[in-house]
């Protein structure tokens, strides 16, 4: 089983990531939420790994922190949910997000999830809620509601999205965007600014 790696970053997507270690190119499945961490390529980076070995196929998911693959694990614990709903669970909401969550039994925010329905959000929630307290994060420190955006860049975010962008990574690129320009930004470079954020 691989469990850590530490090389060079040579391809980087919302989604995946390649590491040249030692002259082996791995491919490693990613959230959202360790790309938004990641350096730019050709930098080196560590990521702690999880592998799934199943018949037909050797699979490489790549986690930032150690707290994001432990999660992950739990997560795979529960019946019903595999590898892709736990990267999507990962890409929309952070650890202490998703611990919140679980032990709360908001199934509401677990049903936001792609791919997650009731009777797996319930499933989740009864069996980890235990498991996950201890990352979920205090009331006081959860985050505060964000300002709604300007209608351009509602607009962008929008293109983004339906481009294939996740929808978190993609506001906050919108969000970051908005803030290095005038107020009176148009939408061309507006979306420019916002991919260039994302790359």
């Amino acid at each position: 089983m691989i469990a850590f790696l530490r090389g060079i970053l040579l391809e980087r997507t919302p989604n995946r990531v390649v590491l040249d270690v030692h002259g082996v190119g791995y491919e490693l499945l990613i959230p959202v939420s360790t790309f938004q961490r990641l350096p730019a390529t050709g930098a080196e980076v560590a990521l702690h790994a999880y592998t799934q070995a199943r018949e037909d196929a050797l699979q490489l998911f790549g986690f930032g922190t150690a707290r994001e693959k432990a999660i992950f694990e739990r997560l795979l614990s529960v019946s019903g949910v595999g590898p892709r709903m736990a990267l999507a669970a990962l890409s929309g909401l952070s650890v202490n997000e998703l611990a919140a969550a679980i032990a709360a039994s908001d199934l509401a925010r677990l049903t936001a999830v792609p791919g997650i329905g009731k009777k797996t959000a319930e499933r989740i929630c009864v069996e980890l809620r235990d498991k996950v307290a201890e990352w979920a994060a205090p009331a006081e420190a959860q985050a505060k509601p964000t300002a709604p955006l300007p209608a351009a860049a509602e607009e962008v975010l929008s293109a983004l999205v339906n481009l294939g962008y996740a929808r978190p990574l993609a506001e906050k690129a919108v969000r970051r965007a908005s803030e290095r320009q005038p107020a009176a930004a148009g939408f061309e470079e507006l979306f420019k600014r916002s991919l260039q954020t994302i790359g």
